[in-house]
């Protein structure tokens, strides 16, 4: 390390499950010929910082990396903290590359970098490595990055992606959280059978097959594996086992269940890979009870139920839309509208161009609601858009919406999501559940209305890319989602806000100021006047940015 940077540095650590500390000597790391030092202009707290909190070791990116690097490779990696070593946390930032090591090729000095935080190429036990879980993330003044991680090694994108000096460093760090936000919606969808994958049949006694060959010509399996019955449908099958009790999972990227019993769809759900399809043929009996689903896996693993209450396995896949995406005419429920990420859903689909669409924004805090319907309102009416914004308690929702996004991870609000859906509805899970989290859920309506349940975890380069090009142009503000700032004094009052849900929406922490506790930007009239005459009629800037970091110079 140079002379031009300090020996130590303010952070925030986790150190174990709810324990935080605002740490104001760490050590900073030397680097390593492959490595960079970023330093930290901004970061946004996320209600994930809150789950990694609560879960430490047992969350699933707190774990090892199994793949992707040797170990001998993650040993020189000062910022690899897998397991129960402490971690700074932060993964909604934007920074600077202040220093390079001298085998970098693919980064500069100096470049100002939006941060890619989702590291699919390195899989752990039950999901993958990620900035600010198993790597250090920002909320530290400066943090270390090694280009062998930073790299996608299929399509050699990097995973800093540079930005322009106009935006202020809050709507550059709130990229992250909206492009949550936009892969959620643009997210692609699987509408066939998984070529070369592994599918299972399961046929209840008596019931007719149909469909089936008709799938596996268009994509053929490497394998077709059947519980029940001898090939149905002359696909070449082979019998794996007289009872579903014999396999264990997760194993299959397609299972096909022609029956109706709960017991046995219950069973299913844990023998599908990630991003596994599990289509029920009912045969026109219908399940009759809620059947418990791991909505987790529905969010992190990208699990999905399709299903068809006829006797063709083609008619639920057939069912499965390509995206995630608001349609035409689409009556939309947000439930959760009032929190930091429903506030971005709301605003996404007030601007989303969709002809004929009409919102319903749904909470049950009726302050929150107040600020949400200040900022939703203004930017509804310029679009065109019918808002309600609603406090469900008080007004409860009447089924039939077209589209239902949740934001809040409570199993019973994913079982009345699909209770409220309509006909070809989709229902967006959003909300991070932890996988083994159970929701008993309506699966008659996956295959009597066709409703589809859909979930998503982080974002992808295009989707930061995609947000980037609509914030550099101006045509999004991403601060409309600001609700609060703080330095790194305020960062446990954040977390706590967070997580007990009394935020109004984002909360950007400044690395760099130490003794900032957390300021609603309401309060800044009164606590910084000459930060908020620098505002724009309550809405957070660049020139309010400039004047908070200048307060504290």
């Amino acid at each position: 390390m140079t002379q031009e940077f300090p020996a130590t540095q303010h952070a925030i650590q986790f150190v174990g499950a709810d324990q935080v500390v605002h740490n104001p000597a760490k050590q900073m790391y030397p680097l390593g010929p492959t490595q960079l030092l970023l330093k930290s202009e901004a970061c946004g707290i996320c209600f994930s910082d809150t789950k990694l909190l609560h879960a430490f070791t047992n969350h699933p990116r707190k774990s090892e990396v199994l793949s992707g690097l040797d170990a001998a490779v993650l040993a020189e990696i000062p910022s690899y903290v897998p397991g129960d070593v402490p971690v700074v946390p932060g993964h909604e930032p934007v920074g600077r590359i202040v220093a390079v090591g001298s085998a970098v090729k693919h980064h500069r000095v100096g470049e100002r970098v939006l941060v890619e935080t989702d590291y699919r190429h390195l899989p752990t036990a039950s999901s993958n490595a990620a900035f600010g879980y198993n790597f250090e993330g920002a909320l530290q003044e400066y943090v270390v990055l090694d280009e062998r991680v930073i790299m996608d090694p299929d399509t050699g994108e990097r995973f800093l992606i540079p930005v322009s000096e106009g935006p202020s460093a809050s709507a550059i760090a709130l990229i992250e959280p909206w492009a949550c936000v936009e892969a959620a919606y643009a997210w692609g969808e699987r509408q066939h059978l998984l070529d070369g994958g592994r599918l299972l049949v399961v046929v209840e006694a008596g019931r007719q097959v149909a469909g089936l060959a008709e799938l596996v010509a268009a994509h053929a399996p490497a394998s077709v594996s059947v519980v029940g019955a001898a090939d149905p449908g002359s696909v070449g099958a082979q019998i794996v086992a007289a009872e579903l009790g014999a396999l264990a999972g997760p194993s299959f990227d397609d299972i096909v269940y022609f029956g109706s019993d709960a017991a046995t769809i219950e069973k299913l759900g844990p023998l599908l890979k990630p991003f596994g399809v599990l289509d029920l043929v009912l045969g026109g009996t219908p399940i009759g009870v809620p059947v418990p689903v791991d909505v987790g896996r529905v969010h992190y693993d990208l699990i999905r139920y399709v299903g068809t209450t006829g006797t063709s396995a083609a008619e639920g896949y057939a069912r499965i839309p390509a995206q995630c995406e608001l349609r035409e005419g689409d009556t939309v429920a947000i439930v959760g509208a009032a929190g930091p990420m429903g506030l971005m859903h709301t605003i996404r689909t007030a601007v989303s161009g969709v002809p004929g669409i009409r919102l319903d924004a749904v909470d049950v805090d009726d302050a929150r609601l107040t600020h949400l319907a200040s900022v939703l309102a203004p930017v509804a009416a310029a679009q065109g858009v019918p808002v309600s914004v609603r406090n469900s308690r008080t007004e409860p929702l009447q089924p039939g919406y077209s589209y239902v996004a949740v934001m809040v991870p409570a199993p019973a609000l994913i079982a009345q999501a699909v209770d409220l859906a309509g006909e070809a509805a989709i229902v967006n899970a959003f909300a991070g559940f932890a996988i083994g989290t159970m929701a008993a859920l309506d699966l008659d309506a996956v295959a009597t209305r066709g409703v589809y349940m859909v979930g998503t975890s982080g974002s992808r380069i295009q989707d930061m890319k995609a947000m980037l090009t609509k914030v550099e142009s101006g045509q999004l503000d991403t601060n409309v989602s600001l609700w609060a700032v703080t330095g790194m004094a305020g960062v446990a009052d954040a977390l706590e806000s967070v997580n007990n849900r009394t935020s109004g929406g984002k909360i950007m922490v400044y690395p760099m100021l130490h003794n900032l506790g957390l300021t609603r930007l309401d309060e800044l009239a009164e606590r910084l006047p000459a930060v908020a005459e620098a505002m724009d009629h309550g809405r957070w800037t660049k020139a309010a940015e400039e004047a908070l970091l200048a307060s504290a110079s």
